[in-house]
């Protein structure tokens, strides 16, 4: 099966600071719509991400500046499970909210502050089950099984990634290394409308922890001390898809809204908004013999395949 993608990755970083003058900072990529292409055959499915510029709202960079972004996923289907793993890179962000700094700045004609050198680097990975097995988690957001009949599942997961966030201002650079764990519990249901065309709410939530260490150049050429921090984090969200489903065509969208937060210190608090709303078309055609005969092979030897 192979399936193009057209998804708003709306991803905004929130920093509050409740002792401060400025209580609100919100930092933001300039891109809005990202194209994504995948190759999904039986056990393993692998999809690459990114924004191209001659979308509307990824090249307003005189204003906002420059911004990347790549992302590359594998996912692995062995019975109830759903276990992915990912690269994610951002580079180039800005500051959204421009006039709670200013009250003088304009929209549209004076440029936003901006971070061209801020770049985020994800490594991780996330692994689901699925109780049920009447119900697939794969027909709803991967299209490779057919839910004949509604039904619903409680659906845990484990989240974990390991993040750099690396800076340069003025020649001198800064990296920040974090480390996230988190354990996730949410339930999905598929709503059969028709044969091949069905609706699927879910919600969940999650707790879980976070481990940082960050240090900067110094101006006298030296590095600073490491500053090590741990926090305990919050999670939720939900989000509907709708979906058709034939021999060969399929087609659907769908639409998420994650929040994770947590306490930085005493004063202030750290949020990350993620509203992702996406478009889909996918075919299937019969796999090349070669693939087929070495894969009904291999299935043989690893019969989890």
């Amino acid at each position: 099966m192979i399936r193009v993608n057209f998804d708003t990755n709306i991803e905004d970083l929130v920093v509050n600071s409740k002792g401060e003058e400025i209580a609100k900072i919100k930092i933001a990529i300039n891109n809005k719509i990202n194209t994504s292409l995948s190759l999904d055959y039986r056990f393993i499915s692998a999809s690459i991400s990114y924004a191209p510029n001659f979308f509307p709202g990824n090249n307003d960079n005189e204003l906002k500046g420059k911004s990347s972004y790549t992302d590359f996923k594998f996912r692995f289907f062995p019975k109830s499970f759903i276990q992915t793993v990912y690269y994610k890179n951002i580079k180039g962000f800005y500051v959204k909210n421009m006039e709670d700094l200013d009250p003088s700045w304009q929209k549209g004609k004076d440029p936003y502050i901006q971070f061209p050198d801020l770049r985020v680097q994800s490594f991780g990975g996330i692994t689901a089950y699925s109780f049920n097995k009447d119900f697939s988690l794969k027909g709803i957001y991967y299209q490779r099984e057919w839910q004949k009949q509604s039904n619903g599942s409680l659906v845990p997961s484990l989240e974990y990634d390991l993040t750099y966030f690396k800076n340069e201002v003025d020649n001198l650079k800064n990296k920040e290394a974090q480390y996230n764990l988190g354990i996730n519990v949410g339930y999905y249901y598929n709503w059969v409308i028709t044969k091949k065309v069905n609706i699927s709410p879910f919600a969940f939530a999650g707790i879980g922890g976070k481990w940082s260490s960050f240090q900067e150049d110094l101006e006298d050429g030296t590095k600073s001390a490491k500053e090590k921090d741990k926090f305990f984090t919050k999670k939720f969200g939900g989000g509907i898809h709708i979906g058709y489903n034939s021999e060969r065509i399929l087609f659907g969208g769908k639409l998420d809204y994650t929040s994770y937060n947590y306490r930085q210190d005493a004063t202030s608090n750290v949020k990350n908004n993620n509203v992702y709303g996406l478009l889909y078309i996918g075919y299937r055609f019969a796999p090349p013999k070669v693939i087929k005969e070495n894969y009904d092979k291999l299935q043989k030897k690893v019969p989890i395949l």
